[in-house]
């Protein structure tokens, strides 16, 4: 296994669109929310294990979750859990991660990925970053992963690319444009064209291209990050992460670096992906019945009841009659009753749970 290969898994987010089952104090990616006996987290750092060494897989999380961490993933080594002291992004925290990687390893290249996606096509996954891991050694680019797009989905960003590949490697293709979530509309424009591809936000470089693309588009950033270059791998890292980070700018890498830079190429792929986002997304890997209700829980009773997701302890007695694409889900005397068209919402209802109660 190449030791110049190196993963960042991150970790800080909270989930909040499969509330109530993710809080604040135990995030999705810490959840077994599949029923595989597996957390997210858990199954990201196994598949990734065969990419690179376990000792080169950083995690990125928030100071509160490195206990989760230690406790979930027995083989992460204690160093490569970077501790954000505070919510900035992702360009922070792939900075953070670069800059920390290539004081180590000059030669590194990295592998980026999140902590909660899905991936039902392993030996495809491995083949794909690995031919991703030889590109960026070789060539001066910003790799992005793009996903085969199956539907219009309003779910997921989107990439548009070119006729333009590299000389080596002619499916990589050139990226055009980045697009937020878009409407139905434009979603069902976007598959038609042929030139889409979902946005997987898995990326794919040598460190030494990342952090001179921070030079170029990020450069206070990159500079809070240089500055520290004496500090990463030594007692002092945490207190000067510590007093720097919660100055960073809050900026997504997509908005810092990927939408600006013009050596940014997609990679197709197909393994089985998904983000993930919502309970609407869980809700296409779960087992149907035969009135395409995804159950979880021992003791749930439906009745004339269609096309829900139901969640709720495995003890709890639960009759449900006459309900029709709804999400329904209790987790420590918390319910949620929401249908499913509407689970954007979710997000608006934490916010005002916050705000009021």
């Amino acid at each position: 296994m190449n030791k110049n290969n190196y993963a960042v898994i991150m970790a800080g987010g909270i989930g909040s669109r499969f509330w109530p089952m993710s809080k604040a104090s135990l995030p999705k990616q810490f959840l077994d929310i599949l029923g595989t006996g597996e957390t997210l987290i858990q199954q990201t750092f196994r598949r990734l294990q065969k990419i690179c060494p376990a000792e080169n897989i950083l995690i990125v999380t928030n100071k509160n979750y490195k206990n989760l961490c230690l406790e979930q993933l027995a083989d992460v080594v204690e160093k490569n859990i970077l501790c954000e002291p505070a919510m900035r992004n992702t360009a922070p925290c792939v900075a953070y991660a670069a800059f920390k990687i290539q004081s180590e390893n000059p030669d590194a290249n990295m592998v980026i990925a999140a902590s909660d996606h899905i991936i039902t096509k392993e030996d495809e996954f491995v083949r794909v970053m690995n031919d991703c891991l030889e590109i960026s050694a070789t060539n001066d680019v910003l790799l992005t992963i793009g996903i085969t797009a199956s539907r219009p989905d309003t779910g997921y960003g989107y990439i548009q690319f070119t006729d333009q590949g590299l000389v080596k490697n002619k499916k990589v293709r050139k990226v055009k444009t980045f697009t937020e979530k878009p409407n139905q509309e434009l979603a069902l424009n976007f598959i038609d064209s042929g030139d889409f591809l979902w946005n997987s936000g898995m990326f794919v470089w040598s460190a030494k291209s990342i952090t001179l693309a921070y030079r170029k588009y990020l450069h206070d950033m990159y500079a809070v990050f240089e500055e520290g270059k004496s500090f990463y791998n030594t007692e002092e890292e945490e207190e000067y992460i510590d007093r720097v980070f919660p100055g960073c700018k809050n900026i997504s890498i997509d908005y810092g670096v990927m939408e600006k830079s013009d050596k940014v190429y997609v990679y197709p792929a197909d393994f089985g992906w998904s983000d993930l986002g919502t309970w609407g997304s869980l809700y296409t890997h779960l087992e149907l019945d035969e009135h395409q209700n995804a159950i979880q829980g021992n003791k749930v009773m439906l009745y004339n009841s269609s096309n829900n997701i139901v969640n709720v302890p495995k003890d709890k007695l639960v009759v449900l009659q006459g309900l029709s694409g709804y999400i329904v889900v209790e987790s420590e005397g918390t319910l949620l009753v929401c249908k499913k068209e509407d689970e954007q919402q979710i997000k608006q209802f934490v916010a005002d749970i916050k705000h009021r109660k």
